[in-house]
């Protein structure tokens, strides 16, 4: 059973839907996690803390629960637009699977219609359903593309991430600063002039 959980302190309306059933088993585990390293899950500052954890853990990786594709059709429309069409700057939060630690960044979409469009608002929510499950930047960039392919048949799609993983930022490598940088290409967008266009265009800075 799902049970919504609804917030409008700060002035505007969030539900949260969570699986009971689910936060129950996942708290359960997340308390032996912590007898196993040696802390007491039963303390003040801890005895919320695997419940808590559970109901985190279902909202990052809600992609699950989602059909990206859906999404798409519930805006598609005619129109006879064979330019450009950009969503840049699409931030991102995902949760890299090797070690369940978060990467972040941004995303650049991009494609170019054959006679169908789809609402701008929808390619973000498409990276936002992909984004929220277990991932690696090389297939959450492939995964993007390939649903905006294959749901709007489009004369090419463009995508680049660009993302900072904690993985090699907190453990490993330690290397701070360090961005990776993944991006994939159909159609139109495989002829060097059009992918220079766009690397350009989402390079660019609005003055």
């Amino acid at each position: 059973m799902c049970s919504p959980i609804s917030d409008s302190s700060n002035g505007y309306e969030r539900i949260d839907l969570y699986n009971d059933e689910s936060i129950k088993e996942l708290s359960g585990h997340y308390e032996k996690i912590l007898e196993i390293i040696g802390e007491d899950p039963t303390r003040e500052g801890l005895n919320k803390t695997p419940e808590r954890v559970a109901k985190a853990m279902q909202f990052l990786l809600q992609g699950y629960q989602t059909d990206p594709v859906e999404i798409l059709q519930s805006a598609m429309f005619k129109e006879d637009y064979r330019q450009m069409v950009i969503v840049k700057d699409i931030e991102i939060y995902s949760m890299c699977e090797h070690h369940l630690l978060p990467f972040f960044g941004k995303a650049h979409v991009a494609y170019i219609p054959n006679g169908t469009i789809t609402g701008l608002s929808k390619i973000a929510r498409v990276v936002d359903v992909f984004a929220r499950r277990l991932q690696v930047q090389e297939r959450l960039t492939m995964q993007i593309k390939e649903c905006i392919q294959d749901t709007l048949k489009p004369l090419g799609v463009a995508v680049v991430i660009e993302a900072q993983h904690l993985c090699m930022q907190m453990r490993g490598i330690q290397k701070q600063h360090s961005i990776t940088t993944t991006s994939d290409f159909t159609g139109a967008f495989e002829k060097v002039a059009t992918r220079e266009e766009f690397i350009k265009l989402i390079s660019s800075k609005l003055s």
